[in-house]
């Protein structure tokens, strides 16, 4: 009996995972035709079919699920021992695909690519840019090998590592009461209008808890998914909002927002890295991981520039409550 090859199990790893056969078959440098054939021949020894072509993208049958999840490891482990016994220079020329949340690409990312590419010449950073669920889907799926986002879930599946914490601080217009005196208490805040982060996400929840646990409620008048739609509507004038200190710097400084002391508020958000637990990382992925760790970033270098994301969907209006 003829084995099944290891190029047949990683063409169709890949098919699965970008959902396409062209794409699936672009990657590794082989037609559409021949991994069709290559996936057929696969079915034809199984005795079942492993892919429903009827739907777009292609999905899994039942049996064929069953089929990538071992596969799947069978290939990320030949491919991670295989890059391990590579000469250096053969382990550095890799891609990284990054799957990230939106703040935490606007700000020293450029810095952290180019010590990746002086540690790794010729090594390349893909990142997307998404909302925090579909960063999950992402790294879950394979799509992406790394994710950056906060208050990251715990799953079975997915393995977390801590990079840095940022503290929070309150922010308001240059034209808001509490920027006369840069200062406030928390018990100030309440029935204050609030530009809140979307409901469901970590950083909500953080906020929320804390505003709770200091008898607080505020008049949450618009709720967005990322910074910079919050940021917008505060310079506004539309209320005030608690953002990770980073992220308002550049505002700060040019006099669009005002920073304000909150002696009483200690929050802080926790930006973590993800990946899934049973992939085993190859050396271009663990020495990215271990220069976003290092977060000793002197001036700014210059390098490959990071260009800024695309926003994502316009707000909504939802009744009573204003933009979304």
């Amino acid at each position: 009996m003829n084995l099944v090859s290891l190029e047949t199990l990683k063409i169709f790893c890949d098919v699965v995972r970008q959902k396409s056969f062209s794409r699936g078959a672009s990657m590794n440098h082989v037609s559409q035709s021949a991994a069709s054939q290559g996936i057929l021949q696969l079915e034809k020894r199984l005795g079942v079919k492993l892919i429903d072509r009827s739907k777009r993208p292609v999905a899994l049958t039942p049996e064929g699920q069953v089929y990538y999840e071992e596969c799947r490891d069978i290939v990320d482990r030949y491919l991670a021992v295989e890059a391990r016994v590579r000469k250096r220079h053969d382990a550095a020329v890799a891609r990284v695909n990054v799957a990230s949340i939106y703040s935490v690409v606007l700000y020293e990312m450029n810095q952290y690519i180019q010590r990746f590419l002086e540690k790794c010449p010729g090594g390349h950073v893909r990142f997307q840019y998404l909302h925090p669920d579909d960063v999950y889907e992402m790294v879950l799926s394979e799509q992406a090998d790394l994710g950056l986002l906060s208050f990251p879930r715990a799953m079975r599946e997915l393995r977390i590592v801590p990079w840095r914490n940022e503290p929070m601080v309150l922010v308001c217009a240059p034209t808001h009461r509490f920027a006369a005196t840069r200062r406030t208490t928390v018990a100030q805040l309440a029935g204050e209008p609030f530009v809140a982060f979307e409901a469901g996400l970590g950083v909500r929840r953080c906020i929320d808890r804390f505003l709770h646990q200091s008898g607080v409620e505020v008049n949450n008048v618009m709720a967005f998914d990322n910074i910079e739609f919050i940021k917008r509507g505060v310079e506004t004038g539309a209320g005030v909002s608690i953002l990770p200190e980073p992220t308002v710097q550049a505002e700060v400084g040019k006099g669009m927002l005002v920073r304000i002391d909150v002696p009483e508020m200690n929050l802080e958000r926790a930006l973590c890295i993800i990946h899934r637990r049973k992939r085993l990382l190859t050396p271009a992925m663990s020495a990215f991981i271990e220069i976003l760790q290092q977060n000793d970033l002197g001036p700014a270098v210059t390098g490959q520039k990071i260009s800024p994301p695309e926003l994502p969907r316009k707000p909504r209006r939802l009744p009573g409550i204003g933009w979304r």
